[in-house]
C-alpha cells in the first residue's frame, strides 16, 4: 500500500507518520514540500506519488487568526480539500480527510451526531464545512473524520499553553461553560490507521461505502476541567514545581475573535458500528501522554 500523507509535521500529522508507517510505503509531506495554500500544485504532485491512500492532516487551524483570514482559511480548508478529493477520485485513492466539531454552532443539548445539519458560527468553522462539502460533491472513496479538542506533547495546544502559563502565573482563569471531549493526537492517528487498513480491504472486496464518522475521545469535560486535569497529571509526573490557583470563569469573561460552540459533544456510534473503534477517556488518554512527555 501507498500512502500520501499531508500536513506532516502537525500535531496528527507528526503522530500518523508513526502509525501509518504498518501499513506500507509512506510519503510525508510537510507544508513546505506539499502546500495546501496553492491547491493548483495538487493534482500533479498526486500523479507523481500515485498512492492507493491520501490522508490530509493539512490544515488552517489558526480559529481567531481565520475571521481576518477567512478566504486564506477556505483556500486551504475547503478549495485544496476539493481538489485533492477530485484527483482522488479520478485514480481510485482512498481519501481520510479530518473536520471539526467548529462546523456546528454549539446550541444542541445533547451530543452531535453525522447527521445534525451543520450551522458554523466562526470563519474557521464555514471553512472547514466548505471542505466537507467539496469532498461529498466531488465523489469518490472517502472518509470524513470529525474530532475535537485535538491535543499533543508537542506543537501549538491547549495542554501545552496550560503547562507553559502555570509556569509563569499564581492563578489561571479558563472558561467552564463550554463542553467537549480532548482528544490526543496519537489516539486520532491510532484509528485512521486502522480505519485505513478496513477500508481498503473493503474497497478490494469491492463493498467499500464512503462516509462521515465522529473521533473522539470518550467522556466530556470543560475546559476547565481539562485543565484542572493537566494540572493534576503534571504534578503526579513531576513536571510542575507548583500549581497555580484554577479559577472557572464564564465564556464572556474570555472574548475571543472566534465563537466557540458551547456544545462540542460528538456522538460516536457510527464509527463503532463501521469499524469497530471506540477511543479511550480522555482521561487515560491524558495521562498517557503526559507520561510520554515527562519521558522526553
Amino acid at each position: 500500500m501507498r500512502l500520501l500523507l499531508t500536513g506532516a509535521n502537525g500535531q496528527v500529522g507528526w503522530e500518523l507518520r508513526r502509525s501509518l508507517t504498518p501499513l506500507g510505503e509512506v510519503t510525508a509531506l510537510d507544508r513546505s514540500q506539499c502546500d495546501l495554500m496553492r491547491p493548483q500544485s495538487l493534482p500533479q504532485l498526486i500523479r507523481d506519488i500515485r498512492p492507493d491512500v491520501i490522508v490530509n492532516a493539512a490544515a488552517y487551524t489558526a480559529v481567531d487568526k481565520a475571521e481576518q483570514e477567512e478566504e486564506l482559511a477556505t483556500t486551504v480548508n475547503g478549495t485544496a480539500v476539493g481538489v485533492l478529493a477530485q484527483e482522488a477520485r479520478k485514480a481510485g485513492i482512498l481519501l481520510i480527510h479530518y473536520s471539526t466539531d467548529y462546523v456546528f454552532d454549539g446550541e444542541k443539548q445533547t451530543p452531535y451526531t453525522e447527521d445534525d445539519a451543520p450551522h458554523p458560527v466562526s470563519a474557521y468553522g464555514r471553512s472547514k464545512l466548505t471542505g466537507e462539502v467539496a469532498l461529498r460533491q466531488a465523489g469518490g472513496d472517502y472518509v470524513i473524520l470529525r474530532t475535537s479538542w485535538v491535543y499533543a506533547g508537542r506543537g501549538h495546544n491547549f495542554l501545552r499553553t496550560i503547562l507553559r502559563l502555570a509556569k509563569e502565573r499564581d492563578e489561571l482563569r479558563v472558561v467552564d461553560d463550554q463542553i467537549g471531549a480532548p482528544t490526543w493526537a496519537r489516539d486520532i492517528a491510532e484509528a485512521t490507521a486502522s480505519i485505513a487498513r478496513a477500508a481498503r480491504g473493503e474497497q478490494a472486496q469491492g463493498s467499500f461505502v464512503p462516509g462521515l464518522f465522529n473521533l473522539t475521545a470518550a467522556g466530556v469535560t470543560s475546559w476547565h476541567g481539562f485543565a484542572g486535569a493537566i494540572l493534576d497529571e503534571a504534578r503526579r509526573a513531576g513536571l510542575l514545581p507548583l500549581v497555580p490557583r484554577l479559577t472557572p470563569i464564564p465564556s464572556t469573561d474570555y472574548p475571543t475573535a472566534a465563537v466557540r460552540p458551547k456544545n462540542s459533544r460528538l456522538a460516536g456510534d457510527r464509527l463503532r458500528q463501521r469499524f469497530g473503534i471506540a477511543l479511550p477517556d480522555w482521561r487515560q488518554s491524558l495521562a498517557r501522554c503526559m507520561a510520554d512527555m515527562k519521558m522526553d
